[in-house]
């Protein structure tokens, strides 16, 4: 412990060495308590990395493979299965206790280039083929199955996507689909799943009238899931509204791919609303008796696809690069019914003092150490001040403050911070007379322990 050292200025300076927290509630724990569902879209090469397996571990209830089911990944050649990944997000889902959804059966998208290549009998043979042996390896461990994947056109008239299922088979093969999903796996719900049918609008309705149909035609189908890539301010009003038209139906709903998408980089304001935006859509899904949950497309904005995707665009996740959580993680909690305190990626250990004081003028001096087992790839430090000060010219680190609330991100050439290490930093901040130490310290956005 360092406090000793630094008794001589704690009358001026105030010191804190963080303690340990206290055991929280995680989002699991309160999705959970409702009922419903948390989920995320797991990379299982990404379970080695301790901060990513931590969030993983702790936060969710129900994780979807973000690649390891999809048709490249299970059937690269023609009658050649491999369920390698696929096998490890499903023992991963049992040993955890979490639940295990299935993405996705059949899909234009990140498809083998020999399925392109076939002719319509062919086509339909293998289709039938990949869903039934999928689907039949994975019974009893999926739950629930997206069985055919962004089938409508992305222009929003309603229309069919002109996919090779499409072109080559008709409107038949999505009811086909899902009676070869049923038959394989009759204990699975079945989904179908796309996106920019949040609202209530043309592509949405068609979707509606397919649901309502295939019901009343006798096609087994269970669910319906609303993707959700959104952008920032722009969650539909008529969200709940039609959430329920779908459940009306008589089927679930759930959100499926949350992700909230801003320009880059994130400031305070961006990150209030997009807090706010997550609000919304939780509290939208629990509006609904039949919405089972919402799942988010991934567990950090370090791996998100959305920057590859939309340049300049991305920060959409609940933690950041450096798994610090965002204010969008307490507003998903608080929307739970509940506040958190989300995990740490490794211990650390925080020294604060006032070097030097004027006036209304100071000069703060801090130190990070890790007390972890693991290195850090970054670092971001949050603290709050109690009497209004400010925040100024810092030094090997970037500062940000919003209110009180004060954020401190490591500077690109102190990020890894090897376990036992420690990183140094400051600032000069003014005050109004009063200068007490902040009262606690968060590194990645957890209490240091």
């Amino acid at each position: 412990m360092r406090l000793p050292a630094l008794i001589a200025i704690a009358a001026l300076a105030g010191t804190l060495v963080a303690a340990p927290a206290a055991a929280a509630t995680s989002l699991a724990q309160l999705a959970t308590a409702k009922g419903v569902d948390i989920g995320v879209a797991l990379d299982p090469n990404r379970l080695g990395e301790a901060a990513y397996k931590t969030i993983a571990d702790t936060e969710f209830n129900l994780v979807v493979p973000e690649n390891a089911m999809k048709w490249d990944a299970t059937e690269p050649t023609q009658g050649q299965f491999t369920f390698t990944a696929g096998d490890t997000v499903a023992a991963y889902a049992a040993q955890t206790g979490k639940e295990l959804y299935g993405h996705t059966l059949v899909w234009h998208s990140q498809l083998p280039n020999w399925v392109s290549g076939l002719d319509a009998t062919a086509l339909r043979t293998a289709m039938l083929n990949h869903v039934t042996t999928v689907a039949t390896h994975f019974k009893g461990k999926v739950g629930s199955w997206d069985v055919v994947n962004e089938a409508f056109s992305d222009n929003g008239d309603g229309s069919r996507r002109s996919s090779v299922f499409q072109t080559k088979l008709g409107d038949g093969y999505i009811a086909d689909a899902f009676r070869a999903a049923r038959a394989a796996d009759p204990g699975a719900k079945l989904c179908i799943n796309d996106y920019s049918i949040e609202n209530i609008g043309a592509k949405s309705t068609a979707i509606y009238n397919l649901v309502r149909d295939f019901k009343a035609q006798g096609v087994p189908i269970d669910c319906v899931g609303f993707q959700a890539h959104l952008i920032l301010g722009q969650v539909p009003g008529d969200m709940r509204a039609n959430l329920q038209r779908f459940a009306d139906l008589g089927v679930d709903v759930r959100v499926t791919e949350l992700d909230i998408r801003m320009a880059t980089p994130p400031d305070a304001t961006k990150l209030a609303q997009q807090a706010s935006d997550y609000r919304a859509v939780v509290t939208n899904c629990l509006a609904v008796t039949r919405c089972q949950g919402v799942t988010v497309w991934g567990v950090t904005d370090k791996y998100s696809w959305i920057p590859g995707v939309f340049p300049g665009q991305g920060a959409a996740l609940l933690w950041d690069d450096n798994y610090a959580a965002k204010p969008a993680y307490q507003a998903v909690a608080e929307a739970l019914g509940g506040t958190t305190t989300p995990p740490a990626p490794a211990g650390c250990e925080v020294t604060y003092s006032v070097a030097s004081q004027w006036n209304n003028g100071f000069t703060a001096a801090i130190t990070i150490t890790n007390t972890g087992s693991t290195a850090w790839s970054g670092w971001t430090l949050g603290f709050a001040f109690a009497a209004g000060q400010t925040v100024g010219q810092a030094w090997n680190a970037t500062s940000t403050q919003s209110g009180s609330a004060v954020t401190l991100r490591n500077a690109s050439y102190n990020a890894t911070v090897a376990p036992g290490g420690a990183v140094s930093l400051g600032f000069n901040g003014t005050h109004t007379g009063s200068n007490p130490a902040p009262a606690a310290f968060t590194a990645n956005g957890t209490a240091c322990a």
